[in-house]
């Protein structure tokens, strides 16, 4: 068994550890910022006055993203949704509304990409996925991104070797939905009670603790002082605080 020290907090005979992706091992706050600003402006020139009321949706406040925000924590098709919420209160008919949301995102995906340059690793993630991995631990990313995104995310950062579970917020859950972790740890053929959640968000925190998780680690680059993250039994500022103690 192989048990997990993070400061002063020790998790004991732990089998698996699942990661979110975006704000976790993901650096895409920049990216996600750039998203919000260019589909604010594309519905906004559809549909003139709609683009400041859309950034606060989207949680774009004095050009810094909120990390408990729609656009942080939430899903394509729930910020798609958000959107046409908008639309809507401007007269239009919900599948109108819909319609024109849904074009504007896949507008936007034409010319904003996430890739490595984008959207890169933190710092020192690529080296503690590959020590986890090496030392029998079965790794997971559980992200509210589609799955497709998620596959692509572990293909262009060469993760394959590592991650044996990929899945996104496209199963007919999301989170904070307990029945998503519960899920990912059937596919991962072990019991939340022997499994850790690292996550950025508040949402990743509830649903591990609701599916019974073994532990969950809160992490905030650069900050352990954050008050959505107070739910965790520990946060930490860096991957590298997550070190392995066999046992």
């Amino acid at each position: 068994m192989i048990n997990i020290r993070c400061g002063d907090v020790e998790f004991k005979d732990i089998e698996a550890i699942i990661f979110d992706k975006d704000g976790t091992l993901e650096d895409s706050n920049n990216f996600l910022r750039e998203l919000s600003i260019r589909r604010a402006r594309l519905l906004d020139a559809e549909i003139p006055g709609i683009g400041e009321p859309l950034l606060m949706a989207f949680g774009l406040q004095d050009n810094q993203l909120d990390p408990t925000g729609l656009m942080a924590v939430g899903s394509r098709q729930e910020n798609l949704i958000a959107a046409a919420a908008y639309i809507a209160e401007t007269g239009r008919s919900w599948f109108e509304a819909l319609d024109i949301a849904e074009n504007g995102f896949r507008e936007v995906d034409k010319y904003l990409k996430k890739d490595p340059t984008t959207s890169p690793l933190f710092t020192g993630s690529l080296e503690v996925l590959k020590s986890l991995s090496e030392a029998g631990l079965k790794l997971g990313i559980l992200s509210a991104a589609p799955t497709q995104d998620v596959q692509h995310f572990v293909q262009e950062h060469q993760l394959s070797d590592y991650i044996q579970l990929i899945m996104g917020g496209d199963q007919g859950l999301s989170k904070p939905n307990p029945q998503l972790f519960i899920k990912a740890c059937e596919m991962l053929k072990t019991p939340p009670n022997r499994t850790l959640m690292v996550g950025d968000s508040q949402g990743d925190i509830s649903m591990a603790k609701q599916a019974g998780v073994a532990g969950t680690i809160g992490i905030c680059w650069g900050n352990q002082t954050v008050s959505h993250l107070e739910e965790a039994d520990i946060i930490i500022n860096q991957i590298e605080a997550i070190q392995l103690i066999k046992s």
